[in-house]
């Protein structure tokens, strides 16, 4: 069913508009055009390149291409806008990759079509144009000025996206390159950083993390100078000056829904050393040795993360070290044990041992006592604490059933 000439000027402002009118424009084209350009770049410092014959070309392009597009839509509404909207796009897509908002292009198609208007309303007289068409060609100025912006919108959200895009490969590539083993040349990653808007800082921690499994996947909200890949098999970030002011509260509140590790501060170009650390750290926080409620520092660690860099040696040690207490009940073994490492750990001091276990000093001493029995003079030998510290640790660290030595229930 065709539609009305009402119904098309609605959807068509310009159907509305007589065609005579757009023989009464045609001639006066060139003028205006020069008008027009004159002002914008009067009145858009942004655009003025008196140097640059390119870009002045393009600008005219523009402003004369969207003239006679506007007075062949009179003459044919249906008439094909892609030559016009090809041009615009490729101005929004040119405004985008220069760094400059839309603004700056709604500013100076607001001054073309003041200056169009303007010439119009000088010359309706003259030409004996009706208050009514007057204001149908008003209307239609209105319309083709709002395609033409969405054309450009379309091309400036497109060099955007592709911008992001390139954006965050960039860094993807730049993490990468500062994880490598051996190191990359520190030139390399200085000019990928800049490629990739990235300021290299004096030092970063590298940070390994999984999803709890909790929720959804949810994408954290990282600070925007922090390096992130959590679309590879194993999530990391790269962490700028890790140990500035407020920098761990910001990655607690943005890691929440993901147990992270974070290694130790390092200088930029050992960035895969502090990646090592944080690698050791996570598989220990899913087993339950370290905490993973909140963001686990290495650096606060450190012990039980060598301890555990050669696990099986240290059990060896364990099962030549506790001896002595394979004869002991499990549960009492294990009072007897918490309560050695304690005591290693804060030089046989009864009272602080208490306060840390919750429990009465003279249990502590009592305690202590059956463990003189039972390990004799290497309780107190400094070559063995070391080791006794260590053998504790670990294997407190296991579940029940493989905690050694093995003793049956009374």
């Amino acid at each position: 069913m065709t539609a009305s000439i009402e119904e098309r000027s609605q959807l068509k402002p310009w159907v509305g508009v007589p065609g005579e009118v757009s023989e009464l424009f045609r001639p006066h084209l060139g003028a205006l055009a020069e008008e027009m350009i004159e002002e914008i770049l009067a009145g858009v410092p942004e655009y003025s390149r008196p140097h640059d014959e390119e870009y002045a070309r393009f600008v005219r392009l523009a402003v004369e291409g969207a003239l006679r597009q506007f007075v062949d839509l009179i003459v044919d509404p249906d008439s094909s806008w892609e030559p016009v909207a090809a041009v615009y796009r490729e101005i929004g897509w040119a405004e985008a990759r220069e760094g400059r908002s839309l603004d700056v292009l709604q500013t100076s198609l607001r001054l073309g079509a003041r200056v169009a208007w303007r010439r119009l309303a000088s010359e309706s007289e003259r030409y004996n144009i009706s208050r009514r068409t007057l204001a149908s060609i008003a209307e239609a100025i209105f319309a083709f000025l709002d395609e033409i912006a969405r054309a450009a919108t379309e091309g400036y959200t497109k060099a955007r996206e592709q911008e992001a895009g390139e954006l965050e490969h960039r860094r993807r590539r730049l993490l990468d390159m500062m994880l490598a083993e051996p190191p990359a040349a520190p030139q390399a990653v200085a000019d990928l950083a800049r490629l990739a808007q990235w300021r290299v800082p004096r030092t970063v921690a590298a940070v390994v993390l999984y999803e709890r499994g909790q929720e959804p996947f949810t994408h954290p909200s990282l600070p925007p100078d922090v390096l992130a890949d959590v679309n590879r098999r194993e999530p990391c970030l790269i962490v700028p000056d890790p140990d500035g002011p407020g920098r761990g509260r910001l990655l607690e509140n943005a890691l929440r829904n993901w147990v992270a590790a974070m290694g130790p501060t390092v200088r930029t170009e050992d960035a895969a050393k502090s990646m090592r650390w944080a690698r050791e750290a996570l598989p220990l926080a899913r087993r339950g040795v370290l905490p993973s409620d909140r963001l686990i520092r290495c650096s606060e660690h450190m012990p039980t993360l060598v301890v555990f860099k050669d696990e099986e040696l240290v059990r060896a040690v364990a099962d030549l070290r506790l001896a002595p207490l394979r004869g002991v009940r499990p549960r009492h073994r294990e009072r007897l044990v918490r309560t050695l490492l304690s005591c290693l750990q804060n030089g046989f001091n009864a009272t602080e041992v208490a306060a840390r276990l919750h429990v009465h000093p003279q249990t502590v001493r009592y305690r202590l006592h059956q463990l003189e029995e039972l390990f004799g003079d290497q309780l107190y030998d400094p070559e063995t604490r070391l080791e006794m510290e260590m053998v504790l640790t670990v294997w407190l660290s296991s579940p029940d059933a493989e905690r050694r030595p093995d003793a049956d229930e009374d």
